[in-house]
């Protein structure tokens, strides 16, 4: 390995691309602002050892004269190089460079004026700048760039880079995904950086920033000459404070099997191909997990989720699924180990017709015309690589639409409710299952029927009855890869109802009647025990009391979203009879002793779900104040009252007063509601009154139901 190198002495007739194995651009504001600090505080005329930048040669004979790069290769002695490692801390320099190169066009005097008169020192200009670090023009012929960094052409952020990047014209439509959204942050957060730092000193200080990256951040070149080395290396590779994520591990451990293959076993177009399948799986999966780029999805939740679809389920936690397709499924070993296969050959036989034994040998005919002969082939078929990442490209779109179901164009709106729903109440160790059935079952309707299967078990069994998070995890993380292997979508449609409906009869009485001691217990330690807040606590209250406002209308007053939020100003849950009651309720309470007070205040009729959160000096009010708008002298509104808010608070705004009838008549209709909409009966109205808690008894229930007698 020679003496480290700058930049400028890297840049020198050297091409580099970021080959399809590789990533995309991953690094964050966390990796960027280390990158700046190293820059910004680099002192005197000390440089920065950056790292080792790991490169393999691409022959000359692997470049056609098609290719942008061909005209620099074959005229200039360029050579291209593929990044095996350090592609991150490369991109965030041509980022950095390319910011820095637009901040300067912007600056007073340089505006509208062509690059090769924008000077930075008197001896640089900006056209000098671009031809050394980021791309060459073709002087003859057809005029256009090449880039001596970018990424290869079927790599998803390969246009994002020249056209969002590098400014590059006709740009057209533009795929973005996560890794490009990385791209756009780390333009703006330099962009903002050289800002600052030029308003502090000058083009000075923008002079200074610019020689010491490109002459004193040093990397020690190492190239691989080995075609079969790359992909190894790359595993044991990782970019400074990024480790590579599963999936990318994949992608390269797929695409190094393709190279393993003998020619017998793999023709070369159909090489070329395989590794064109996996290119395009991997760009769509990519495309799919960030196609919301505010809240993109994790690369390694999806990969586990599929290969519990496609492979099994294991109950070994932490990273097993990544060991088995690495050491199991996909390791080298297996393109290597040879096995048996017969195969079945026909052969020729000479026509006899007047043959005297044709009688007898009528029924050996299969014998005479076929030969079966063993042969070894990979352990390994190139088909089951192709099943596997074809699988991969067609589940991303359905790991997407189960997350955001309203961004899903081709889902039903009743798809897209019925999805919502599942997401709100929390779909948990369903969501390999969802996949599973989005993709293998194309029936709206059933579709809905599915989902609102899953919902209605998930309410029931984890949200009133308690079970623990994993309870039947397994049985459903099979039915994925089961469903996924069969296509009688009806059949399977019932065995999972089955399963769902098999999984609430525990909670259940042979008369099909709801087991209420595991909602009654859970409740009664919160009544009991800690802040004693009742069913102010339960973990299935949003959900319950949103469900129940959007039953009283169809016009949304409150979203989902808003709901969920806690600051100021954004919806709440109300204690219309407060926590810490004022004197203006004793009258309404005067039945009520007060160390009971938190049983009212906690039972479930006496919380509403707020449209906007009511000022907090109403709210310890009386019930009238609640009701009313609240407004200044001038008589401008300040806060809403319960008559002007959400469904719920309109609802509760039409009594008279607020008083324990109110809150056990409110109580009751609720839990009506709750039977209603999730499809299931309360043994008897002593037990939902039990449910309320407006009285406490000393001890839990550990028969077979609310004691009601």
């Amino acid at each position: 390995m020679d003496e480290p190198k700058s930049l400028d002495s890297l840049f020198k007739e050297k091409i580099f691309r970021i080959p399809d194995y590789q990533r995309g651009y991953a690094w964050q504001k966390s990796q960027l602002e280390h990158f700046w600090e190293d820059l910004i505080n680099l002192s005197g005329d000390r440089s920065h050892y950056t790292g080792v930048l790991t490169l393999k040669e691409v022959g000359d004979k692997e470049i056609s004269d098609s290719d942008d790069e061909y005209w620099l290769v074959d005229d200039h002695s360029y050579k291209i190089y593929h990044i095996v490692d350090g592609q991150q801390r490369l991109t965030t320099f041509v980022v950095f460079l390319q910011a820095f190169i637009d901040f300067v066009r912007q600056m007073d005097g340089n505006v509208g004026k062509p690059d090769k008169e924008i000077y930075i020192t008197a001896n640089l200009n900006l056209e000098m700048v671009t031809d050394k670090y980021l791309f060459k023009t073709k002087p003859t012929g057809i005029h256009f760039r090449t880039y001596k960094f970018g990424y290869m052409v079927d790599n998803p952020s390969y246009e994002y880079l020249r056209y969002k990047i590098f400014n590059e014209d006709g740009a057209g439509s533009i795929e973005e995904t996560f890794y490009t959204l990385n791209l756009r942050n780390a333009k703006h957060y330099f962009h903002e950086q050289i800002k600052e730092l030029y308003a502090e000193g000058g083009l000075a200080g923008l002079q200074k920033i610019y020689k010491k990256l490109t002459k004193r951040f040093l990397f020690n070149e190492y190239v691989i000459r080995d075609d079969f080395d790359v992909f190894v290396a790359f595993e044991t590779m990782n970019n400074r404070g990024k480790k590579l994520s599963d999936l990318e591990l994949l992608k390269n451990r797929l695409i190094y099997l393709t190279t393993l293959y003998a020619d017998d076993e793999l023709k070369s177009d159909d090489r070329r191909g395989l590794r064109d399948a996996i290119n395009s799986a991997w760009k769509e999966v990519y495309y799919q997990l960030g196609r919301n780029d505010k809240r993109p999805l994790n690369d390694d939740d999806f990969l586990k989720a599929h290969w519990i679809m496609h492979f099994k389920y294991s109950k070994k936690r932490g990273n097993d699924y990544i060991r088995f397709l690495l050491d199991e499924q996909f390791s080298p070993q297996k393109v290597h180990k040879r096995i048996p296969c017969e195969v079945v050959l026909e052969s020729t036989e000479e026509h006899r017709p007047d043959s005297e034994d044709d009688d007898e040998n009528e029924n050996d005919e299969t014998e005479k015309n076929t030969i079966v002969e063993t042969t070894l082939r990979a352990s390994l078929q190139p088909t089951e690589i192709k099943k596997y990442v074809d699988s991969l490209k067609e589940s991303a779109v359905h790991w997407f639409n189960s997350h955001y179901p309203y961004l899903a164009t081709e889902l039903s709106k009743p798809e897209q409710d019925a999805l919502d729903r599942l997401n709100r109440v929390g779909m948990g160790y369903f969501r390999p299952l969802v996949m599973s059935f989005l993709k293998n079952n194309k029936s709206p309707t059933e579709r809905v029927e599915f989902l609102n299967c899953v919902e209605r078990f998930s309410f029931i069994v984890f949200r009133i009855c308690q079970a623990m998070r994993s309870y039947r995890s397994s049985e459903f993380y099979n039915a994925a890869r089961e469903f996924n292997q069969f296509n009688q979508c009806q059949l399977k449609l019932e065995k999972i109802k089955e399963k769902l409906n098999a999984g609430i009869s525990r909670y259940m009485h042979n008369d099909g009647t709801l087991n209420s001691k595991y909602f009654y217990n859970y409740l009664h330690d919160r009544f009991k025990n800690g802040s004693r807040n009742g069913f102010y606590g339960w973990h299935g209250l949003h959900y319950f009391l949103y469900e129940y406002e959007v039953s009283l209308s169809p016009n949304k007053k409150v979203s989902w979203e808003d709901f969920m939020r806690t600051p100021k100003d954004k919806v709440s849950i109300e204690h219309v009879f407060p926590q810490t009651p004022t004197k203006d309720w004793e009258a309404s309470f005067s039945s009520v002793d007060k160390k009971d007070y938190h049983l009212y205040s906690g039972s479930i009729g006496n919380l509403l779900l707020l449209s906007m959160s009511i000022n907090s000096s109403l709210s310890n009010g009386s019930f009238e104040d609640k009701k009313k708008p609240k407004r200044n002298d001038a008589g401008e509104k300040i806060s809403k009252g319960y008559s002007d808010g959400s469904h719920s608070e309109i609802e509760v705004s039409q009594c008279d007063d607020w008083n324990p009838e109110n809150i056990e008549e409110r109580g009751l209709r609720l839990l009506g509601f709750m039977e209603r909409r999730w499809n299931f009966k309360f043994r008897s109205k002593e037990i939902k009154k039990k449910l309320l808690f407006l009285s406490i008894e000393e001890e839990i229930v550990t028969g077979s139901d609310i004691d009601t007698s």
